[in-house]
């Protein structure tokens, strides 16, 4: 407020958000400024401003079916030169930056309780997993190595080191695969990365081809592990990615673009990465504006993707119910309002991949999903949870309390996935790698069958009362299974391994677990 008044600011501008959190802060400044007093009159008024990609009138007038979307041909909006700002008619005191001591100390002083929790998050799922099979003498299919402070960790080669130091390096380290710099720098690496097949003898431009080789886990994932944070802290837009790599693609092509796809695998790599991640930002937009559901939907970002939860309740204990495969917090429409009115705070969270969360090109692991609920905790609802998981999501919540069961009041597994192996001595992890190239036609054709059948299979899961499978629940389901990245979520199904016993996970729990298994119309319980 202070500097508002040094500069008798008229006008604060703020880019349009998504996020929950940003978007609650930004609600908070807001109402400050209507209620304060302000010596040249009317208080500031607030300015949100967007640079999407496509050229649209209204996000209510959008259609949030991709195949709609994509028949709808809206225009893509061109890129616009950076804005140059006025020198300030004040004379302002800049001051220094703070030295490295002076921020420790900033940090240790605002430190709470809850910041105790961010050292849970330090290491991997799968590291934590390995040291507790280590400890229990349980053998393993992977090799385990111990570091300096006794921590069991993954042995990561350097990502596309050479060994040598680059003069105008691309990247902040050696090991690091994400670009780093300035937008004049950023757009020097998109170049060097659509032109990957073309060779180069600059150096800094090999190091960069070097590091697409290491981080194409996956058809395509290169140019986000690349450039994903670049275009997340706005280095560069959507809009200049997308136009960059067109118009490289129609200088290859003497001014063409051909109907048939892109011609080299770095412009379609770049394409579809940017128009998935406005896809989703739309989606979530849309959702803030057009209300659809009884409750609050809201959206959280988990590195770098945007994650769909809601949140219901003002007090009592906190419950977090997960979703089983295909389905999302949908699934859950009629308990999230009851479970709250009788005295709980409920969320209930979209897993990455699933429903409007975003489906990024990554390899989907049970592992992946339990960092995911492990940050969801400790991040958005800050404080112990009652676990809730179905089917998938009841064997995700079980390792998510196996691995932290700090994070856990109680686990309750609904129709789990998993198995209860009474005696184990060997427990195979599942390996991180390329995707086989049977998998992706596996996946094309269980799409196509999912989306022809999904009402008739809910129907023959859920045989009692299939007249809960309505019209709303099925659409949905049809309707993600079109989002981009829908395909590569299904591919993770043939590369899924369920190998932990939910009994070793039991164990590394150690507190209250309600197991109910539906069998038809038979019901069992179980309890610990």
């Amino acid at each position: 407020m202070r500097s508002l008044c040094k500069v008798q600011a008229g006008v604060i501008y703020t880019e349009e958000e998504v996020e929950h959190s940003v978007r609650i802060v930004l609600a908070n400044v807001e109402s400050s400024l209507s209620k304060g007093s302000f010596a040249w009159g009317e208080p500031p008024d607030m300015e949100v401003w967007s640079a999407p990609l496509y050229d649209y009138k209204s996000l209510r007038g959008l259609s949030t079916s991709r195949n709609q979307f994509l028949k709808d041909k809206l225009s893509m909006a061109a890129p616009v030169a950076s804005p140059t700002f006025p020198a300030l008619s004040v004379e302002s005191y800049t001051g220094s930056l703070p030295t490295l001591e002076e921020l420790k100390v900033f940090l240790e002083e605002s430190r709470t309780t809850q910041d105790n929790w961010v050292n849970i998050k330090s290491m991997s799922a799968r590291s934590i997993l390995k040291a507790n099979l280590n400890r229990n003498n349980v053998k393993s299919n992977v090799t385990l190595t111990v570091d300096n402070g006794g921590n069991v960790e993954d042995i990561t080669p350097n990502a596309g080191s050479t060994g040598r130091k680059i003069m105008d390096s691309m990247f902040a380290s050696e090991s690091s695969l994400q670009v780093r710099g300035g937008t004049d720098l950023t757009l020097d690496a998109l170049a060097a990365y659509l032109k990957y097949l073309e060779g180069t003898g600059k150096a800094n431009w090999q190091e960069l081809h070097d590091k697409v080789r290491f981080a194409e886990t996956r058809d395509g994932a290169s140019f986000y592990t690349l450039f994903g944070a670049a275009i997340q802290l706005g280095v560069i837009s959507r809009r200049r990615v997308y136009h960059e790599t067109i118009q490289y693609e129609r200088d290859r092509n003497a001014g063409f673009l051909s109907p048939f796809g892109y011609s080299t695998p770095t412009v379609t790599s770049a394409v579809d990465a940017i128009c998935s991640l406005e896809w989703y930002r739309l989606l979530a937009l849309k959702s803030q504006v057009c209300i659809e559901a009884t409750y609050p939907l809201n959206f959280w970002r988990w590195k770098g993707y945007l994650i769909q939860y809601t949140s219901v309740g003002r007090e009592g204990p906190a419950v977090l119910l997960v979703h089983g495969f295909g389905a999302s917090l949908q699934h859950f429409r009629d308990n999230i309002g009851s479970i709250a009115d009788e005295g709980h705070r409920v969320w209930a969270i979209t897993l990455l991949g699933f429903g409007r969360s975003e489906k990024p090109n990554v390899d989907y692991s049970e592992l992946l999903w339990s960092e995911l609920l492990r940050d969801f905790i400790v991040d958005v609802v800050r404080e112990p949870v009652h676990l809730v998981g179905n089917s998938i999501g009841g064997y995700i919540c079980a390792i998510a309390a196996g691995l932290w069961p700090s994070l856990a009041n109680s686990l309750i597994l609904l129709n789990s996935a998993g198995s209860v192996v009474p005696s184990y001595s060997f427990i195979p992890l599942s390996k991180e790698g390329r995707t086989l190239w049977l998998s992706g036609l596996q996946a094309r054709l269980l799409l196509l069958f999912l989306r022809s059948r999904a009402g008739g299979i809910l129907k023959e899961y859920y045989p009692t009362r299939t007249e809960r499978v309505d019209k709303p629940l099925v659409d949905e389901i049809i309707r993600a299974s079109y989002d981009p990245g829908a395909k590569t979520v299904i591919e993770s199904i043939f590369n899924f391994n369920l190998s932990i016993p939910l009994n070793f996970l039991f164990d590394s729990f150690g507190g209250e677990i309600l197991v109910i298994q539906v069998m038809l119309r038979t019901m069992k319980f179980q309890m610990k």
